[in-house]
């Protein structure tokens, strides 16, 4: 009889030489996986805080003929989480190295909780990444005749490593080091090295040139476009301490609001030029006439008599008219206010950002646009030139009245079975009243030809929430409403 193998231990400590030694890990963790050891008789820990004294198994070579197969995805990602801070990281991803084995599709299934796990330690090490390339500040200081560029810079994960390659790419032509409180690099100009750990008083604290990048920062800074919850999203206050401009940063957010005006003031309110070409192109193409459509009998007949509508002075600043779009068939007709500043170019309704909360919403519920008519209750784009942009202003009484000649005869055409007022603007030019849409959103009112009424928001009055909560929860609204009307197409 042959010699029978030795048994395997019952447990397994595996030191690996560093935080960051992927290698070490990927060695030990394949012959452990090959020779069938669960992950629950492995202890794993590093040179730094590993027991020196401590007895430990050899591990077991790969069996002869074995061969083990993984995803690339989970190489990549296991390169990336041996980067995090979090000393249970080579348990996690022997145990899914290990349930690979049986399971190759594993990576695919995203409600499992070690590969949920998996990718919130990489993308908490993506992001740690992003930050330290986003926020360490160089700061100049001179050894002899040799300039050299100090930082200081708290990383959450283990980084440093994985992270230099990226400055000595960025900023080949200059010496630099980064000291961090566990390891520290540095870059000669020729080669990358790295060293132990420091402490912030061994980075210098300003230069000469930190006054000018102050003076930079403080006038390229925008305040109109100033959003507070998303910047400290995006530089969290944890790394202001390290950054000169950081002082800055409370005075230009508390006088933001007055800089904003200031700056909007001092605006030219000409239109832009290519708004002119455009306009001029159409209203060639449109003979001046007073097309009341009279004579339609058709959709697309009252569309072109529609083309040189001179009923209220918004004719002579708008691109050019905005009909409504779809079947002259269709069940059901949506109305808006008035044509943007997008729908205005185009010459479509509803093709802007609020257009497209519109659609998604359609979408959402399961109603199909192309089946329905879209229009607006005025037919040109009103708005305030501001440089170059169009500020949309919203028509006044006298103006929707005028243009209520066009819907009621697009109405009298299609003969929907319901119409959608899509804010108070869409109920003045259906109903020929005011109504507080806010208090009877949801309801129908029937006007006297018998046609049906929906009330409710127009999809733009989400997009200018400024809470993302309160926007959440008037888009759920808003889907409400359209299940509503799909139920009241149903009947």
């Amino acid at each position: 009889m042959g010699a029978q193998p030795k048994p395997l231990p019952f447990s397994f400590e595996v030191l690996l030489d560093g935080e960051t030694d992927f290698a070490g890990w990927r060695d030990a963790a394949r012959r452990l996986a090959l020779n069938e050891v669960p992950s629950d008789r492995v202890t794993w820990s590093t040179g730094s805080n590993g027991d020196l004294f401590g007895s430990r198994e050899p591990l077991p070579d790969v069996p002869e003929g074995a061969t083990m197969n993984v995803p690339r995805a989970f190489v990549d990602l296991a390169e990336l989480v041996i980067c995090h801070s979090d000393p249970q990281r080579f348990a996690l991803l022997y145990r899914i190295l290990f349930r690979l084995r049986s399971d190759h599709d594993l990576m695919k299934i995203a409600s499992d909780r070690d590969i949920i796990r998996l990718s919130e330690m990489g993308k908490s090490v993506r992001r740690d990444i992003h930050k330290m390339r986003a926020f360490v500040r160089f700061r100049q200081i001179v050894e002899g005749e040799v300039e050299r560029y100090v930082a200081w810079f708290e990383p959450q994960h283990h980084i440093v490593e994985r992270n230099a390659p990226f400055f000595q790419r960025r900023f080949t032509g200059m010496n630099w080091t980064i000291l961090t409180p566990e390891l520290s690099a540095d870059w000669d100009g020729e080669t990358l090295r790295f060293g132990p750990g420091a402490e912030k008083r061994d980075a210098p604290s300003d230069d000469d040139l930190e006054a000018l990048w102050k003076t930079y920062y403080a006038n390229i800074f925008n305040p109109a476009r100033l959003k507070v919850k998303a910047m400290q999203a995006e530089m969290p206050k944890k790394y202001w301490r390290n950054l000169p401009e950081a002082t800055l940063i409370p005075d230009l957010i508390a006088g933001a609001e007055k800089s904003a005006q200031e700056m909007i003031a001092r605006m030219p309110t000409i239109p832009a030029p290519h708004h002119e070409t455009v306009r001029a192109k159409h209203w060639s193409k449109a003979e001046p006439q007073i097309g009341d459509g009279a004579d339609a009998s058709t959709i697309d007949e009252l569309r072109d008599a529609a083309k040189g509508c001179r009923r209220c002075p918004l004719w002579s600043n708008a691109t050019q008219t905005v009909f409504g779009e779809g079947p002259d068939d269709a069940r059901i007709v949506f109305v808006g206010e008035q044509p943007g500043d997008q729908e205005d170019i185009a010459g479509r309704p509803f093709v802007g950002p609020a257009g497209k909360v519109f659609d998604g919403v359609l979408e959402e519920v399961g109603v199909d646009r192309s089946i329905t008519y879209v229009t607006n209750g005025v037919k040109h784009f009103k708005f305030e030139p501001r440089g170059k942009r169009r500020i949309h202003a919203k028509p006044n009484a006298g103006e929707v009245s005028a243009c209520r000649w066009w819907i009621d005869y697009e109405l009298k055409l299609i003969k929907p079975d319901l119409a959608v007022a899509l804010g108070a603007t869409a109920a003045l030019s259906l109903l020929g009243k005011a109504i507080a849409v806010t208090k009877m959103r949801g309801q129908v009112v029937t006007r006297d030809d018998g046609l049906r009424v929906f009330l409710t928001i127009h999809p733009s009055f989400i997009l200018r929430i400024p809470d993302p909560r309160d926007k959440e929860a008037e888009h759920a609204r808003f889907v409400a409403d359209m299940r509503a009307v799909k139920e009241l197409m149903a009947e």
